[in-house]
């Protein structure tokens, strides 16, 4: 294959199988540097599949890779960052029990006659946050950041080696906007080394923000690729589903008959000391309550204490009487659901079928009356709940761990509404 000198990554004719499986079809992508080269497909299109081919993690089934214009197949994540690769999984791939210099500076650390030495890993690791302007401690446990601080962390841990094309997987699925705009001014900054980034993200608006080129692909198989400039939101949302979509927003519903209803919940001065103080707010039948704030504002602490995972003092009513949740059996016995920010530790069990993941929370709606499971009446409802949110599977039997993380969010959120939450 001969590639013309503008890229610096190119492939064709990528295909991976997986047994009879064919996650890859015929896939193929020019990167050139500077530019930001966004991969945009539904969930379950094969986008995460071809990132861990192009960082080693596996082999392509066929077809050709070349960077920098010589033949490219890594070994390894590691083989692939010392060609100059360089990725920012989707999923963390960190440790929890090391800080977060350590984390940042992992495979590489500074050592002298063989041992780490720890103050260099600290200056260098201190240094690099300071440069990206990240908000977070470099002496800190991983395990007691935020989902958000964890994300950001990711993102130093990919920047921490120079690199020649850079994969950025949805890197701002855990973020709020103002965190993404520190990512943001850090990929203007790559760009303007000279650093190819490669985006993944299904956030419409980001992609036509951040993007120089884009490839569409679907089912495993590329589709097009267009020019930021050239192209619009309608016509990429055509070409990753296949058809024509009239509407990309629904209409505005009318206000539901429950509105003017006295309160589902109501919360009165919940604090919890040195998380929240002080929060209340109430709910109506039918409403949405949005919660905006910082990284370390108490948004997910307060949510973590509705559902009893977390002890905090005031008045938790639901309609209208005292609500005393003292764990989650309890939150669940109330009615109330709980998809959390982050489904690894706490949404799923990644070892167990989706079968298993999605019933439960709700095992007392499929036991007989001798309390054994009743599996025929778990599996049709678990199938129905894939079918209803598209869960892109191959039986009701495979692993959670082995979805994407589209799918594994689907599977969460089939978990909850399986209860029939209030």
């Amino acid at each position: 294959m001969n590639q013309p000198a503008e890229f610096v990554l190119s492939l064709r004719d990528i295909r991976k199988s997986f047994g009879p499986v064919e996650a890859l079809k015929s896939m193929r992508l020019d990167v050139r540097p500077g530019r930001v080269h966004t991969i945009l497909g539904e969930n379950g299109a094969g986008k995460s599949t071809l990132m861990k081919i192009l960082v080693g993690v596996h082999p392509p089934s066929g077809g050709e890779m070349m960077l920098d214009g010589r033949a490219y197949a890594p070994q390894s994540p590691k083989d692939a960052a010392a060609q100059g690769l360089a990725i920012v999984f989707q999923e963390l791939s960190l440790c929890n029990n090391l800080s977060v210099a350590e984390n940042i500076m992992a495979t590489h650390e500074p050592a002298r006659f063989g041992f780490i030495t720890d103050r260099t890993l600290r200056a260098n690791a201190r240094a690099l946050v300071r440069e990206l302007g990240l908000p977070v401690d470099v002496t800190a446990k991983v395990g007691r950041l935020s989902i958000a601080q964890r994300q950001l962390v990711e993102i130093a841990k990919g920047l921490s080696r120079p690199a020649k094309v850079l994969i950025l997987d949805e890197p701002t699925s855990s973020l709020s906007d103002s965190e993404a705009e520190i990512l943001f001014r850090i990929i203007d900054r790559l760009k303007a080394r000279g650093t190819a980034i490669i985006y993944i993200s299904h956030r419409m608006e980001e992609i036509m923000r951040l993007s120089d080129d884009i490839t569409v692909i679907r089912d495993g198989a590329y589709v097009a690729t267009r020019a930021r400039d050239e192209t619009c939101i309608e016509e990429l949302i055509a070409l990753m589903v296949g058809r024509r979509m009239d509407e990309i927003y629904p209409p505005r519903l009318s206000p539901v008959p429950g509105a003017d209803m006295p309160p589902m919940i109501a919360v009165r001065g919940l604090s919890c000391a040195g998380r929240f103080r002080d929060v209340g707010f109430e709910v109506r039948p039918g409403e949405i309550l949005g919660f905006f704030g910082l990284i370390g504002s108490g948004r997910s602490d307060v949510m973590n204490a509705l559902f009893g995972m977390r002890q905090a003092s005031g008045e938790i009513r639901i309609d209208g009487k005292p609500a005393r949740l003292r764990n989650p059996a309890d939150a669940i016995a109330a009615g109330i659901g709980f998809v959390t920010e982050n489904r690894k530790e706490e949404g799923l069990v990644l070892g167990a079928p989706l079968r298993a993941n999605i019933s439960m929370a709700a095992l007392d709606g499929f036991a007989g009356k001798a309390g054994f499971l009743r599996f025929g009446r778990e599996r049709r409802a678990a199938r129905a709940e894939v079918r209803r949110l598209g869960v892109r599977a191959n039986s009701l039997e495979t692993l959670a761990g082995n979805l994407s993380g589209g799918n594994q969010q689907k599977i969460v959120l089939a978990k909850w509404l399986l209860t029939r939450p209030r």
